[in-house]
């Protein structure tokens, strides 16, 4: 994994890793031209990455899952429709979901303002990949000792063997990456079958091939190295820091002046052994002891390695530690309230919650509406009677094809032409037809009137599922 440099990064000459006696790894700074490996310790920092890590499981499972005899999530472009489980959101009712792009910006907002790039270190998924990939490299190739001896190690059988092995486990995993990110977009289980028979559409193959690459390439090669450099994000997160956000820090005050163990030490010691084990676990190469960074990604990763130090030292914990600038300053934090980041973040997203909550509610299977004809208001017909005429639009939003049937509610006077009709319509199909509604001679009045038309499911007869209220026109006597 390459190590990126910084205006804030310690300048040293762009080298490779140097293994000494009194070093296990001098780690240096470059732009990408050499690899990082980077060590991996247990702890409670490394145990929460895994965690959330699995959250990135849904990815791979939620396609397969089937809600009445179809796909429960998938967003049918061709189709113009978003199926989630037995809701379906249409292009009219797209808003809902910009409300759900709008609570995961603020989202991150909120979450960079109190934690920092706690996003990037725990739940990206660059950074996830990565760390599934890099930990597949550490189980075949073993610990960064071995990964740097085996790089420089000129090429054989066993090498070839041991690279080969690890390069195809990643061509798996890239190769299911983009299979699964295919399959929130079509059937997966047809998508499948057409994969392995070779009758999968074009644009199913180029989505395989595309995200098959970039994972290949952006987890296994790129590394930290997309996040420093393409993701913009990074940079984004990196200026709305405050003084009163947390950040893996290190104590300075406390660890200076640096002592290594067996040598002499004064008593003015620091507590910093310099073992240069939060340099070893670092997915991006940062040294934490130089000061923020622009690699730092707040993984935690550093404190796990310092605190296993601290315990075998039999000393405190919180060397490096979660702290804020006012924090280490001695200055405390300032509370929530008093942060207008975390106040405005944090309506936006409540706002952007209840919309999206009000909006999925509101949702309905079926759209229905009856507009009045104006040309003409009324006819008046040879028995005496009035009629007026409406066009009647039904759309079927849900993912069957239903029955309806109209009635007029409320009003023993006026009938509805053809009572008794029955329309069918498709799933995602809009239907418009005219009806006429008559009025008898001897119910006629001097002024017009207000009808309620009812919608009525026949597969559910006895509840109506939409109701609307229009004019019916009458001649003024």
């Amino acid at each position: 994994m390459a190590q990126s440099s910084s205006p804030l990064s310690k300048q040293t000459s762009p080298q490779a890793p140097i293994y000494s006696e009194e070093k296990e790894i001098q780690w240096q700074v470059n732009t990408g031209g050499n690899t990082i490996h980077a060590k991996r310790l247990p702890g409670r920092f490394r145990r929460f990455k895994w965690l959330t890590a699995a959250g990135w499981l849904i990815f791979f499972i939620a396609p397969y899952l089937r809600w009445d005899g179809q796909q429960a999530i998938l967003f049918d472009i061709p189709g113009r429709q978003f199926h989630l489980f037995a809701l379906t959101v249409h292009p009219q009712d797209v808003w809902t979901l910009s409300f759900g792009l709008l609570f995961l910006a603020m989202l991150l907002m909120l979450t960079t303002v109190i934690a920092g790039r706690a996003f990037c270190g725990y739940a990206c998924f660059q950074t996830v990949w990565t760390d599934v990939f890099t930990w597949i490299e550490d189980r075949l190739e073993g610990p960064p000792r071995k990964r740097y001896q085996l790089d420089a190690a000129p090429w054989g059988l066993r090498k070839l063997r041991i690279k080969l092995g690890k390069h195809l486990v990643w061509l798996s995993i890239a190769a299911l990456t983009g299979l699964s990110f295919a399959a929130w977009f079509t059937d997966a289980y047809q998508l499948w079958h057409d994969f392995f028979t070779l009758q999968a559409h074009k644009a199913a193959w180029t989505t395989l091939a595309l995200i098959t690459l970039g994972t290949y390439v952006f987890a296994g090669f790129m590394r930290e190295q997309l996040c420093l450099w393409l993701c913009p994000y990074s940079r984004i997160q990196g200026v709305m820091y405050d003084p009163n956000t947390l950040l893996p820090t290190y104590d300075e005050p406390r660890g200076e002046p640096r002592a290594k163990l067996g040598k002499h030490q004064a008593n003015t010691s620091g507590g910093c052994v310099d073992c240069d084990q939060c340099l070893a676990v670092c997915p991006t190469g940062v040294d934490i002891r130089e000061g923020q960074q622009v690699g730092c990604i707040t993984c935690g990763l550093c404190i796990d390695a310092c605190d296993s130090v601290m315990d075998k030292l039999q000393r405190p914990r919180g060397l490096i530690r979660y702290a804020s600038q006012n924090q280490l300053a001695g200055t405390g934090r300032r509370s929530f309230m008093r942060r207008p980041q975390v106040l405005l973040s944090a309506l936006l997203l409540l706002t952007s919650a209840s919309a999206i909550a009000y909006g999925l509610g509101s949702i309905s299977q079926v759209e229905f509406s009856l507009v009045a004809q104006r040309q003409p208001l009324y006819v008046l017909l040879s028995d005496g009677s009035i009629q007026n005429r409406y066009q009647l639009r039904i759309f079927n939003k849900s993912s069957r094809t239903q029955h309806y049937q109209l009635r007029i509610e409320g009003d023993s006077g006026v009938q509805l032409v053809q009572n008794d009709r029955r329309w069918s319509v498709d799933s995602g199909k809009l239907l418009a037809t005219d009806i006429a509604v008559h009025l008898p001679r001897d119910a006629h009045e001097r002024h017009s009137r207000r009808l309620s038309f009812a919608l009525y499911n026949l597969d559910q007869p006895d509840h109506a599922i939409e109701r609307v209220q229009t004019l019916f026109s009458t001649p003024a006597h």
